[in-house]
Formats: C-alpha cells, sequence, structure tokens
C-alpha cells in the first residue's frame, strides 16, 4: 500500500507494538503514505529486526519502551517530540495475552499483567498523547482491541476484561477531548493470523473450529484491518469519535 490516500503525509504517527505483527505492518502501511512513523517495543533485538525490515530511513525511529511503565512512556513521548516536533496519531497495538484457567481460579500476578499489558498501557499512552495533541487542538487515537471484549471464551477471560475496558476507555477520552477536536476510536478484530494467535491456528482442529464460526470462512490477515485503521488515523475520519468497529469477517454479526 502506497502514495497519498490517506492524506498523512508527514504526519507524526506512533505505533506501540510495532516491532512485529500487526503493528510493524501497521508501520509499513503508514510510512507507505508518507508519514513519519515511531515504532516501540521492549526487545531491542525485535526493533533492530523491524528496521531492517521497513528499511530505516529519516522517517522511522524504534525506541525501547515498556509501555505499561509510565516512565518508559513518558520518555518514549519526550523521544517523539524531540525527533519530529509534535505527534498527529496514536495506534495502541500492543496487547498480550496469557496462557490461564477461568478468572476465578487465577491469580493476581497473572491478571495484572494482562490488565496492564492490555489497558494500562492504553491509557498511559493515550494520556501522553492527549498532552501533546491538546496544543494543537487535533489528533487521531486508535486501539486495538478484540472482539474478546464483547464476546467470553475460555482462556481469554483476563484479556476479554482488559478489551472490554479499552473500548470504554475509548468513550470517555472521545468523550473528554471532542473539544479539542481529537478523535478516538478502536478497531476490534476478530483472529488475526499472527504470531500471537499462532497457538490457535497453528494446531488444525482448533481452526477449524474457529473458520465454522466466521461467516466469510477464513481467518484475518493484517492486511484486512489496515485500511480501516489509515482511514480512521486520517482527515477522513474528523466526524468518527467514540467507535469500535468490529473487524471479524460477520463473526459478531451471528
Amino acid at each position: 500500500m502506497s502514495g497519498s490516500t490517506y492524506g498523512l503525509e508527514d504526519k507524526v504517527v506512533i505505533v506501540t507494538g510495532g516491532s512485529r505483527g500487526i503493528g510493524r505492518e501497521l508501520a509499513r502501511s503508514f510510512l507507505g503514505q508518507g508519514a513519519r512513523v515511531v515504532i516501540c517495543g521492549r526487545k531491542k533485538e525485535n526493533l533492530d529486526a523491524a528496521l531492517a525490515d521497513l528499511g530505516g530511513g529519516e522517517r522511522l525511529l524504534a525506541v525501547t519502551a515498556h509501555v505499561a511503565r509510565e516512565t518508559d512512556v513518558e520518555a518514549l513521548f519526550a523521544a517523539v517530540v524531540q525527533r519530529f516536533g509534535g505527534l498527529d496519531v496514536l495506534i495502541n497495538n500492543v496487547g498480550m495475552n496469557l496462557p490461564t484457567v477461568s478468572v476465578a481460579d487465577t491469580d493476581l500476578a497473572v491478571w495484572n499483567k494482562i490488565i496492564e499489558g492490555n489497558l494500562t498501557s492504553a491509557f498511559l499512552c493515550a494520556r501522553q498523547a492527549a498532552r501533546i495533541m491538546k496544543e494543537k487542538k487535533r489528533g487521531k487515537i486508535v486501539s486495538l482491541s478484540s472482539i474478546a471484549g464483547t464476546r467470553a471464551a475460555p482462556g481469554m477471560g483476563i484479556y476479554g476484561v482488559a478489551k472490554a475496558g479499552l473500548e470504554m476507555l475509548t468513550k470517555v477520552l472521545a468523550a473528554e477531548l471532542a473539544a479539542c477536536h481529537i478523535q478516538v476510536n478502536a478497531v476490534a478484530p476478530g483472529m488475526v493470523r499472527t504470531d500471537f494467535s499462532k497457538p490457535f491456528w497453528s494446531e488444525p482442529s482448533i481452526c477449524e473450529q474457529i473458520v465454522k464460526m466466521i461467516p466469510e470462512g477464513r481467518i484475518a490477515e493484517a492486511a484486512d484491518l489496515i485500511p480501516l485503521v489509515l482511514m480512521l488515523a486520517s482527515s477522513q475520519a474528523d466526524y468518527i469519535t467514540g467507535q469500535t468497529i468490529a473487524v471479524d469477517g460477520g463473526a459478531t454479526a451471528i
């Protein structure tokens, strides 16, 4: 995907968790649109691999950061402002899950880790982004949620709770920031074929059961999400805010 379809030339975009998976493909697409892109991740080796894959260059910056830690988030945004002078778009892409038993039987450490990885991180980044965007009275915040936020599933309980919280955070921020012309939305995919979901789609029997629940008859690829995220990050979405849009092949329609 290349060119200026979405009017994102020279926009400054942060993609959290941009070193791999959906985040890396989003970073690639924003670069293809002419944006200046910042990716962050916890592991330097993953960031180095992403830089090499994405081609490096002056329009790309990689920052090592754990976005569930306040000090790391503050340092990340400071680095972005120092390098590019501001911020136009935040993509809250970071997400994580752990193999768990039922919510009723899990321990607090597991609960905290999953909530921090999916919800606290988004709050910290959105708060910091809003502080910068308010100065220019414009900006876009787009978070990657999941249909797990509205559909309970075995082994996905805490993850689902965190994503449900992310969707409410999206609504609250949209209401609070509308006066500053900052739009806040979320995209909720079903299963996407990435390393994150590999334990599910790589097992034929499990994959078959999942596909049966998707009217389109297949698991999503990262490319299925990208056009919507780009649109929500652009001026084409200036009158769309507080929304969570499912990209799930019809799974939540049945």
